[in-house]
């Protein structure tokens, strides 16, 4: 379902080019994405070695390498939500970790 453009009721024309700002925010979705590859790969990284530590020590998990899995994953999910445009908000490094 179409929304309309405005007030008017009017549908957006598409013989229009897109708006300028259009192409930046494109831009910042390849480099985001490349990022999240990256992320994902330090993922199965810390998940491997969690395993690892698990198996050595009476399965118990390494306490700091648990949050910093953790907060790859709250970057993960913030990146996706400006990928799919919930939010014009970029992740780290653009804002704050924590935030």
């Amino acid at each position: 379902m179409t929304r309309p453009d405005d007030e008017t009721g009017e549908r957006p024309r598409t013989d229009e080019p897109l708006p300028r700002e259009v192409w930046p925010r494109i831009l910042w979705i390849l480099v985001i994405g490349a990022m999240i590859y990256v992320a994902y790969t330090l993922l199965i990284v810390v998940a491997v070695v969690q395993i690892i530590i698990m198996l050595t020590s009476r399965g118990r998990p390494n306490e700091e390498l648990a949050d910093f899995g953790s907060m790859i994953g709250a970057w993960i999910a913030k990146a996706a939500r400006f990928q799919s445009a919930a939010t014009d908000v970029k992740p780290w490094p653009w804002t704050p970790m924590g935030s």
